[in-house]
């Protein structure tokens, strides 16, 4: 008899080591699963975070750009405003006479020299003359047509006529040049 008690006595401790066996596999198990969890919880951390890195970077650049902008073209208006300025200097300057110029050589040399400030101020904030001649190509990117007229001697697309000069703000037109352009046909 002492057989049997034997054997159930194995068979107890089987038992016994099956569901410690059985936990300890869930336990695993459920270990596992957090670790899984886990991993999964950190890539999206990680994601979020060179998101979050990319979208600061973007902003940086953002405002890098806007800064130089801001520099660059702040003044554009101011600029603008004084475009005209420019243009009454000039049309003053080109109506007066040889006679005027005698009789008045100071307040013309006045001007003048108003005029030159003028231009070295422009200079300094990146403004340019854009200055076409008569016999240039007309190009619409950086000259306004005023008219179109037939003038012999020309090809269609010339400059027959330099209303008034245009304006660039660094690499930006600020005025296109305003010009007539010759519409006769190659012959």
């Amino acid at each position: 008899m002492a057989e049997p008690k034997k054997d159930e006595f194995l068979e107890d401790i089987a038992e016994v080591e099956a569901e410690e066996l059985a936990e300890q596999i869930e336990e695993i198990t459920d270990d596992q699963a957090e670790i899984d969890a886990l991993r999964a919880e950190r890539d999206q951390f990680k994601d979020r975070f060179l998101r979050a890195l990319a979208d600061a970077e973007n902003a940086r650049k953002r405002g890098d750009k806007a800064r130089r902008d801001a520099e660059m073209y702040g003044g554009s208006r101011l600029a603008r405003d004084m475009l005209p300025v420019y243009d009454n200097m000039k049309r003053a300057l080109d109506a007066v006479s040889d006679e005027q110029r005698e009789g008045s050589a100071g307040l013309i040399e006045g001007i003048e020299l108003t005029m030159r400030e003028l231009l070295s101020v422009f200079g300094k904030h990146g403004v340019q003359v854009v200055s076409p001649e008569i016999g240039d190509r007309f190009d619409p990117q950086m000259h306004e047509a005023m008219f179109e007229a037939p003038v012999p001697g020309t090809r269609a697309g010339d400059i027959i006529q330099v209303s008034a000069e245009g304006f660039m703000l660094h690499d930006r037109l600020l005025r296109p040049a305003q010009v007539g352009v010759s519409s006769t046909p190659a012959s």
